[in-house]
């Protein structure tokens, strides 16, 4: 079912008018469960501009610890081809900012719930966000339905307008010394919002640009280990 929302009030003949029209979009998701019973942790992970599920799944994988979770990487509704002719995905622009973040939300209320039926899930639920997926990892967690037990924010930043960080639970923040693309100022500016809200959180600083690097990992899994995994 289609549903065009119109303005309140009627347009003058000629005039351009914009319609916002209701549809429905598969999303896609990769999935990775341990060889293990349940309850299952939930590791879910959002990647980057221009990037793929697979690209974050592939990073979620490589972090210490993750083997014992289930670990679902969620791909952006928006794809499209990258610079260099391959596919990538993106979570949104600056057009329809808002509506693109509800669309968002919903969308992850969908995977959880997808993933809830399918799986034997416990407790425990960590967001994971790499990039232009950090400012989605904490609106997941701030937004949807399901509190998560943490966040984890790589290259990324926390959305200014976002408050009630405490909903977030316990935060991994992290940033490459030469990001350009995550500036120092930006960084140190999400740091200090979750010292002033009393958000527990562990801070990275590692050596590197806006890719994960070795020490990273070392970090990203001594803090996914703070959460009971038997």
């Amino acid at each position: 079912m289609h549903c065009c929302k119109k303005s309140e009030a009627e347009p003058a003949t000629g005039r351009i008018v914009s319609h916002h029209i209701e549809t429905t979009v598969a999303g896609r998701i990769l999935v990775s469960r341990p060889e293990r019973k349940g309850p299952l942790p939930l590791l879910m992970g959002f990647h980057g501009y221009g990037r793929s599920a697979e690209d974050e799944l592939a990073l979620l994988e490589s972090l210490p610890g993750g083997s014992s979770w289930l670990r679902c990487a969620v791909e952006a509704l928006h794809p499209f081809y990258t610079g260099g002719g391959t596919c990538g995905a993106s979570w949104m622009t600056s057009r329809e900012r808002e509506r693109m973040i509800q669309d968002n939300i919903r969308y992850v209320d969908a995977v959880l719930s997808d993933l809830e039926t399918a799986y034997p899930l416990g407790d425990t639920l960590v967001y994971h966000g790499f990039s232009q997926g950090a400012p989605m990892a904490c609106r997941a967690a701030l937004c949807c339905s399901r509190r998560p037990s943490g966040v984890m924010l790589l290259g990324g930043d926390i959305p200014p307008e976002c408050s009630g960080l405490d909903r977030m639970g316990r935060v991994h923040i992290a940033r490459g010394d030469s990001d350009r693309l995550y500036p120092r100022e930006v960084f140190e500016r999400d740091v200090k919002r979750l010292h002033d809200e009393a958000v527990p959180f562990l801070q990275c600083n590692f050596h590197g640009d806006h890719e994960a690097a070795p020490e990273y990992f070392v970090s990203a899994g001594g803090f996914l280990a703070r959460f009971a995994v038997t």
